[in-house]
């Protein structure tokens, strides 16, 4: 079969290639999936480079998130040839064929096409671990999404929206607000640019963000902890900028709130039968249709490069789908 593979780590994709590689075996308690799309995100991205937290050894096949249908299960309860699924885990992902554990492999909810379906487990887990586990969120409290127009900002837009609370989503161009507004409608979209404290202050009328999810870190962290409200909860999602803040002690103590990190698949792994309950209530939601990812494009497997480019590029609104039987 054909598979994207790192072959080696490298800064520019020169070690990752498209190759044939031996189809997969599945072992007891596992499922041969035939993968329909791949979904990328940015760990995708620096696992090629060895700059993620994970570091599977060399070659691997990445991809940490997908959709298809099962081909073959091996002594599995609740999988069947013929099912409809969204996949997860660490790589094996862009490829046109895969073996996952059966608890790693979820049903395709109802009213979502392959690609949605790819693009909804990591993104939306996260932004709910996030809102709902570590923030707490109440109805109708103020959340502010920085990186909005990524994965998993784009994610916490939709799903703070389904939530009751009033978001105001920040991001880089106008034509990312214009996309944001026009899928999601948040009830305020703000350039980020030039600072965002005077415009988050003037919107909450002086109170502030109750709630901020924060993927991007470094300059965006520091003017997040001057327009976050008494009792606000500042959750760290990760660090797109590169630099990693720090903050006084001092600073949540004087002005009352919570720095919050979030990891929403060790939160699933210390707690498992609340990991299981999380990925439920986002099946559910997206079953409902209350939440939907959104495609930015889709391209065939020998474009492959060709979405990781747009991705590092910071060109893709929500996620990129690379489709492993179409090219």
């Amino acid at each position: 079969m054909q598979a994207v593979q790192v072959q080696r780590l490298s800064e520019d994709l020169g070690g990752v290639a498209l190759a044939e590689v031996p189809m997969p075996v599945p072992s007891q308690g596992e499922v041969l999936v035939r993968i329909e799309a791949a979904a990328l995100g940015f760990p995708d991205l620096l696992m090629t480079r060895g700059g993620y937290q994970a570091k599977p050894p060399l070659p691997f096949v990445p991809g940490m998130e997908g959709a298809g249908t099962v081909i073959e299960a091996r002594g599995c309860n609740r999988l069947r040839e013929g099912d409809q699924v969204i996949v997860g885990g660490l790589t094996g992902a862009v490829a046109q064929y895969g073996a996952f554990a059966e608890g790693s492999v979820m049903p395709l909810p109802a009213g979502l096409n392959m690609a949605e379906g790819a693009s909804l487990r990591a993104a939306y887990l996260t932004a709910w671990v996030a809102l709902v586990c570590r923030g707490r969120a109440v109805e109708g409290e103020w959340l502010l999404v920085h990186g909005a127009a990524g994965g998993v900002g784009l994610a916490a837009v939709d799903l703070g929206k389904a939530l009751g609370l009033k978001v105001i989503a920040v991001a880089s161009t106008q034509g990312k607000r214009d996309a944001i507004a026009r899928l999601y409608a948040p009830d305020h979209v703000i350039d980020g640019n030039s600072g965002f404290r005077e415009q988050v202050l003037a919107i909450t009328g002086g109170r502030g963000a109750d709630l901020v999810y924060d993927p991007v870190g470094g300059d965006v962290f520091d003017e997040s902890t001057r327009c976050i409200a008494f009792d606000g909860r500042l959750l760290v999602i990760g660090f797109a900028a590169g630099r990693i803040p720090r903050i006084g002690a001092n600073i949540p103590l004087i002005k009352g709130f919570s720095v919050v990190g979030v990891r929403a698949g060790e939160y699933g792994r210390r707690f498992p039968d609340r990991g299981v309950q999380n990925v439920e209530n986002i099946l559910k939601l997206a079953g409902e249709g209350r939440i939907r990812p959104h495609v930015h494009a889709r391209y065939p497997l020998r474009e492959w490069a060709s979405a990781y480019r747009a991705m590092e590029q910071r060109d893709v609104i929500g996620r990129s789908v690379i489709l492993p039987h179409e090219g």
